[in-house]
C-alpha cells in the first residue's frame, strides 16, 4: 500500500441538543481541556470542540441521542491518583479497573452517559 496512517486527528462523542454548556463545564472546567473554535461552516451544527496536546475531542450534537456505553475513547494520563482525587472533589464518579496488565485505569462517564477510559501506563 502506498498510504500510511499517522495518528488520530480527533475523536467525536455525541451529546443531545442544547448540551454545549454542560460539555464546556465537564470537559473544560472539570477535565481541564482547552476549548477550541469550530470552523465557521460547522458552527451551525452545534457542539463544542476541545484539545489537549495535539489531540482533539469533538462533542457533536446528535438527535436522537444515544450515549456510547461500550465504544469509548481511552485517554492516557500522568498521575491518575491525582486525577481521581480531583474527580472526587468535583463529585464525579469513576470506576477503577485493574484488568489491563501494565496500567492503572478507570472509567468515567461524561454528563451525557458516554463512557471514557482513562489510563496511566506503568513504567
Amino acid at each position: 500500500m502506498s498510504f500510511l496512517f499517522e495518528s488520530i486527528d480527533h475523536i467525536q462523542l455525541a451529546a443531545p441538543e442544547g448540551a454545549e454548556a454542560e460539555a464546556r463545564h465537564f470537559f473544560g472546567n472539570v477535565l481541564g481541556l482547552k476549548e477550541i473554535e469550530k470552523p465557521p461552516a460547522l458552527k451551525k451544527n452545534g457542539g463544542v470542540w476541545f484539545s489537549f496536546g495535539s489531540y482533539q475531542i469533538h462533542i457533536g450534537i446528535e438527535e436522537p441521542f444515544v450515549p456510547a456505553k461500550k465504544a469509548h475513547p481511552a485517554l492516557l494520563v500522568r498521575n491518575i491518583l491525582a486525577l481521581q482525587n480531583h474527580l472526587e472533589k468535583q463529585g464525579i464518579e469513576y470506576q477503577p479497573d485493574g484488568k489491563l496488565p501494565g496500567a492503572n485505569r478507570m472509567y468515567i462517564h461524561d454528563p451525557f452517559g458516554n463512557r471514557i477510559e482513562i489510563l496511566e501506563r506503568h513504567e
